[in-house]
């Protein structure tokens, strides 16, 4: 399991579903684009189901989770 993780509270955890991520390079490479949207606190990624569990400041929108996950060249399910 890879994790980004930067200190703070109240955050706002969200689990998302990612399709076709199979190694550590997929962890590293959806961990890495997320991580660098704004607000984005850590980021967990679960290779046996495929969820990505994000915390941050405040919600998220699925687009931009998606837009982050396709740079690393994955898809939301």
């Amino acid at each position: 399991m890879n994790t980004y993780s930067a200190t703070g509270s109240d955050a706002q955890t969200t689990a998302f579903q990612v399709a076709g991520m199979s190694c550590g390079h997929c962890e590293a490479a959806v961990t890495g684009e997320i991580s660098r949207l704004a607000g984005v606190r850590s980021v967990r990624v679960d290779l046996a189901t495929g969820t990505v569990t994000v915390a941050s400041d405040r919600p998220l929108a699925r687009a931009d989770v998606a837009a982050a996950v396709d740079e690393a060249g994955y898809t939301l399910a």
